[in-house]
């Protein structure tokens, strides 16, 4: 099972943490700071997996971001690294080649998608198209709970 799944910058900027066990904000913290710093500090050639206190940590790079999960001792390090290449690929679809800012300024839908594909740490989807088709559906049902012309009215448009 997975514990849980971190986004980071280059620069150590957390952009999207998801936990999937119960910690005290401040262990919370102590973790993200200190996985960040350890994994900002390996070379590029490194492994992509750690052993790190009592769980195993898998993480890759794409572009500026990288993409850091935690896992239980016996869980299967390649199948984490699929899900978080998958977890990728979900969002070059849905933003269209996903950049830094994609995920800062539309966390809400990064943590939706992250909610299609995983529940509670383990993998719940595994097509690419029934994730997009759910994720498409909430963008509707969005959409149709706004009233027409509500920011026009409000002077927000």
């Amino acid at each position: 099972m997975m514990l849980f799944m971190l986004l980071f910058s280059r620069q150590g900027k957390l952009r999207l943490q998801k936990w999937y066990m119960a910690y005290p904000d401040k262990v919370k913290k102590k973790i993200t700071r200190e996985l960040v710093t350890t994994i900002l500090a390996r070379k590029p050639k490194m492994c992509s997996f750690l052993e790190w206190k009592d769980c195993k940590i898998v993480y890759k790079r794409y572009a500026s971001l990288y993409f850091c999960c935690a896992i239980e001792q016996n869980d299967n390090e390649l199948l984490t690294l699929e899900i978080i290449h998958r977890y990728v690929e979900l969002l070059d679809k849905y933003f269209g080649s996903v950049c830094e800012l994609d995920i800062i300024f539309n966390f809400e839908k990064a943590y939706f998608i992250l909610d299609e594909l995983l529940i509670g740490g383990e993998i719940q989807e595994t097509s690419k198209k029934n994730v997009l088709k759910a994720i498409a559906s909430q963008d509707l049902l969005q959409e149709d709970e706004t009233p027409q012309g509500f920011f026009d009215d409000h002077g927000l448009g």
